[in-house]
């Protein structure tokens, strides 16, 4: 199997031996355009504050570049490939052409013709609409999605497209989930996804919001469902089979079989062979999403979405998330730490966060005198207001380096605890948590989230979680597996309670969770943060 996992940054495709799950190879083929937040391509036309684009090109360049080599690096010749799946950041969404051409292909100068990627968060004065109306009008779906609509999502950015550059918005036959786009280049079939629709498309079981809701928002957003598509693919299902086309870019065999889109984190549920109800998946990387199955439906505050088959068919499917983990701590070690820190550590043969952690792991809990807010790109869940920004408490002309960057970590451990609380206090428990991602190569970090949390991390037995997720959701596609829970036990990976909490930094860390729920209680209305983020908007204009 092919597993191809699209990030936020790269591409990366991993060879995975079906009887096992044993990974054979791999290749990351780095964007061209990385993240497009400043100009668009070419220099001459300026995006706004809080944009967020990509180019499509650069995710065909992974089918093209990455999947042969990496079938080189594994060893294995193409005529063994049976199978292809892909997952996605989301709500990476973009318009389209009814035969799939993206509009920035016709439209390069026009930005609201490119992909909106997950991190976009221009449209949260639409997704407040969204939410004020739905609200107002008492919309059964708005608890489903915790009370409060995502800046992130397909409605919100669609509306956005709308307001801003109606002609765009008429142009756009389609407006799809790039999780579904690389699907139809793949097949030359248009599907989308239970996954997407279902958490980032406000889909439920009898459908989406009605066109009268959507009439209410704006006259000419009344026809916004007929760009989405209605018809919904269950995951792990056969999207259809690779084309001529794409056999060519992948040096794959054409016919094979192409698995249905889903999202990065949905699938590494899978490579963590953590698919029954109460295990909760935590991918950390430059954010963190929250997935977790369950057999019991509530309403759970502040959460991205519970959907019926969203992780896996015949459970509910949980997600919340944290907008930023990685990226505050990549944007504190990109811009406040001294240069002599930087020479230290590459003398001793560490990057800078190395170094930071290893200064931080000395100190006892607390000993910094700081409390954070992990809200530097706004918060996910459970306040779902992505204008929301970071603080840092108790500094002093004795803060260093290392104390801050302990704090950001502690912040980021404090909000997933809300996550886990909220869920427990609606009563949905959380029986095992399981990390994934990047971030686990810290030890520190993970241990720092074992003692906040008061309970044991088990750990992903996988680097590749999302590509090995990808391949076992190929895997079922192609029927070498009846289902998603028989494929993940076959070929998914899983450490139980590798970092335990240590009770007396938990006790610690409690009085310094009490302190980091007054500042976010007290917060959370925003009116100070929006203020502020007002100015500066003003201010760069």
């Amino acid at each position: 199997m092919i597993g191809v996992d699209f990030g936020t940054l790269s591409g990366r495709a991993v060879v995975v031996r079906v009887d096992d799950g044993a990974e054979l190879g791999e290749a990351v083929h780095e964007y061209a355009h990385r993240v497009i937040e400043d100009t668009l391509p070419g220099g001459e036309v300026r995006l706004g504050p809080d944009w967020a684009l990509q180019s499509p090109q650069d995710w065909r360049d992974v089918l093209r570049i990455a999947v042969p080599k990496a079938l080189a690096v594994a060893g294995v010749p193409a005529s063994q490939v049976i199978g292809i799946a892909t997952d996605f950041t989301a709500c990476t969404v973009l318009p389209a052409t009814a035969e799939g051409t993206p509009l920035c292909e016709l439209l390069p100068d026009r930005p609201h013709a490119w992909p909106k990627l997950w991190k976009h968060h221009a449209a949260q004065p639409q997704a407040d609409r969204i939410t004020a109306l739905a609200a107002e009008r008492r919309e059964p779906w708005l608890p489903r999605y915790g009370g409060r609509i995502s800046s992130e999502w397909q409605f919100a950015k669609g509306l956005q497209v709308l307001q801003e550059d109606p002609e765009v918005y008429g142009l756009a036959e389609r407006w799809i989930e790039a999780a579904d786009w690389i699907v139809w280049e793949l097949t030359g079939v248009e599907t989308r996804n239970v996954c997407t629709a279902g958490y980032k498309g406000i889909h439920q079981e009898d459908g989406y919001p009605s066109a009268d809701f959507l009439t209410a928002l704006d006259p000419g957003f009344a026809g916004f469902i007929d760009k989405l598509g209605q018809e919904l693919s269950p995951l792990g299902g056969l999207a259809g089979r690779l084309t001529a086309r794409a056999a060519e870019w992948t040096k794959l065999p054409e016919g094979i079989a192409v698995a249905v889109g889903n999202v990065d984190a949905h699938v590494t549920a899978a490579a963590a062979d953590a698919v029954r109800p109460g295990q909760m998946v935590a991918i950390m990387g430059t954010s963190t999403c929250h997935v977790m199955p369950s057999d019991q439906l509530a309403e759970v505050p502040g959460m991205c979405g519970v959907v019926r088959d969203g992780i896996v068919p015949g459970l509910w499917g949980y997600e919340a998330g944290q907008s930023g983990v990685g990226d505050i701590f990549a944007w504190f070690a990109e811009t406040s730490v001294p240069a002599a820190y930087t020479e230290k550590a590459a003398e001793l043969g560490l990057n800078v966060h190395e170094y930071l952690t290893s200064l931080a792991a000395k100190q006892k809990v607390g000993a910094h005198g700081l409390v954070a807010l992990d809200w530097h790109n706004g918060n996910r869940s459970v306040l779902v207001d992505h204008n929301l920004s970071g603080m840092i408490v108790g500094q002093t002309l004795a803060t260093r380096p290392e104390d801050v960057y302990r704090a950001l970590i502690e912040a980021t451990a404090f909000g997933a605890r809300v996550i886990v609380e909220t869920f427990e206090s609606s009563g949905v428990p959380v029986e095992e948590f399981v990390v994934a991602g990047g971030l686990l190569k810290n030890a520190f970090l993970m241990q720092v989230y074992a003692d906040v949390l008061r309970r044991p991390l088990s750990v992903i037995g996988s680097d590749q979680g999302p590509a090995l997720g990808s391949a076992i959701h190929a895997a079922v596609a192609a029927g070498a597996y009846d289902d998603i829970t028989q494929a993940a036990a076959a070929m998914g990976k899983r450490s139980t309670a590798v970092y335990e909490p240590d009770s007396a930094r938990a006790d610690a860390y409690d009085r310094l969770y009490a302190e980091y729920r007054r500042l976010h209680d007290h917060f959370a209305d925003g009116e100070l943060l929006h203020r502020l983020r007002a100015i500066r908007n003003e201010a760069g204009a």
